[in-house]
């Protein structure tokens, strides 16, 4: 037997979203993912990657919620799914430009050796992408990976369901290991090629 959310036409759960609900959300991502999952793996050839941007993109529903007016959710959904793939193109190529400043900073010869500076400067980075995440995403974060609760006792301490919890925390990680990747990449190499110089 459907559920209560399942018999509301698109129109309906959008209205729903406007109003901050968050079963209706959870309607529209159960009925939605699966269709632009499809439609952007189709453009990626990468199932990893095209679930993380799915996710990234109900996510962004999920904090819009209460302040925008959908009139189609299928074409706010199809547009979200294409802005998500140039956003991905843009970040391919920053990832390429981060390979090319890694040789540039290579050839010049300049490594930093401290583990502590390294260790250090990795914390603070994480700490910055840490805060400029969305605040109810990073609310849920931190209960998470700084309080060290479950999903049940965010669900039950934040007033949302368990499945919410279980995708904010996901697409923050997804966020962070985006923002994270190249800094990350450079420290890393850095260490193998001077350990290459060096012995």
């Amino acid at each position: 037997m459907k559920g209560r959310y399942q018999l509301y036409n698109d129109a309906q759960l959008a209205e729903l979203l406007f109003q901050q609900d968050t079963r209706a959300f959870e309607e529209v991502y159960n009925r939605y993912f699966g269709i632009i999952y499809s439609f952007t793996h189709k453009m990626l050839r990468d199932g990893e990657q095209a679930e993380d941007i799915v996710q990234e993109i109900f996510m962004n529903l999920y904090e819009k919620m209460g302040s925008i007016v959908i009139n189609s959710l299928q074409s706010y959904l199809y547009q979200s799914a294409r802005y998500a793939l140039i956003d991905y193109t843009r970040q391919r190529k920053t990832r390429i430009d981060c390979m090319a400043g890694l040789k540039r900073y290579y050839e010049q010869g300049k490594w930093e050796t401290d583990d502590t500076v390294i260790e250090n400067e990795l914390r603070r980075q994480i700490e910055k992408e840490i805060n400029n995440l969305p605040p109810k995403m990073r609310a849920i974060f931190e209960m998470s990976r700084k309080q060290y609760l479950n999903n049940k006792e965010i669900a039950k301490r934040s007033g949302l369901s368990e499945g919410t919890v279980r995708l904010q925390i996901h697409n923050a990680i997804t966020k962070l290991r985006s923002k994270l990747s190249c800094f990350l990449l450079l420290q890393f190499m850095a260490t193998i090629l001077w350990l290459n110089r060096t012995f």
